[in-house]
């Protein structure tokens, strides 16, 4: 359930759209349309003027990690691999050349480390350590071309997927995620391998990733698709 705070919070920052889905009421077929017309106006307004891909989020001692970060998928039992030594995660879509990247492969990578606020939409939030490679390095890897400018991000989760704008997904706090304070993902917040990134209410960060596609068309998402915020920056 919201409490008070966390339900102005998603009022004032995304406004009546996201405050009306995250109610689970979306008004009816004639509300609706008009939601998720000033969805598309936040969106803009989020991603258009309020944007900097050089602001970084802020960063706190391990001390004050959270001890217990809550969970969330969408199928009914934790989502787990058959076989994880057969996992990679596809990179493909308007590249020059698509991978196919191991663990291993995402480890090799420079690594980047910061302790940092989590914020859910449903108005909690939680402080911990996240270990991964950067969207950025993994698409300068793959040789992006000029005409990308959104990212899908697929997942193992039912059909749990998101999309995100390129200056979002190559912002410097953006990463694949295989590490949790210290050590490996657990199954629990998307092992093997998950988005995330601070500056994003959570269910933009795409746990149990299968895919990343480049595009030049905007992708939709689960929960954008049912009138959620498509951009939703903190």
């Amino acid at each position: 359930m919201i409490d008070r705070r966390g339900f102005l919070r998603i009022a004032a920052g995304a406004g009546t759209a996201s405050l009306a889905a995250a109610c689970k009421w979306d008004g009816g077929d004639v509300v609706r349309p008009r939601l998720l017309d000033i969805s598309r106006v936040n969106d803009w307004v989020s991603e258009k003027v309020l944007y900097s891909p050089s602001r970084l989020a802020r960063e706190y001692p391990v001390t004050e990690r959270t001890v217990n970060v809550p969970s969330y998928f969408i199928s009914r039992t934790v989502p787990m691999l058959k076989d994880p030594s057969a996992w990679r995660l596809r990179v493909d879509g308007l590249v020059r050349r698509p991978l196919d990247l191991s663990l291993d492969d995402l480890m090799r990578m420079p690594r980047t480390t910061y302790t940092v606020k989590h914020h859910c939409v449903e108005g909690w939030t939680a402080v911990s350590t996240w270990h991964g490679a950067t969207v950025a390095a993994v698409a300068e890897r793959c040789e992006l071309l000029p005409a990308a400018r959104y990212a899908h991000f697929k997942s193992f989760d039912a059909d749990y997927s998101n999309g995100w704008d390129l200056a979002s997904a190559m912002h410097p706090q953006t990463i694949l995620a295989y590490g949790m304070n210290d050590n490996p993902l657990p199954p629990s917040h998307g092992a093997p391998l998950r988005l995330y990134a601070p500056t994003k209410l959570g269910y933009k960060m795409t746990k149990y990733l299968l895919s990343l596609t480049f595009t030049d068309k905007r992708p939709g998402g689960f929960w954008e698709d049912q009138g959620y915020p498509w951009f939703a920056g903190i």
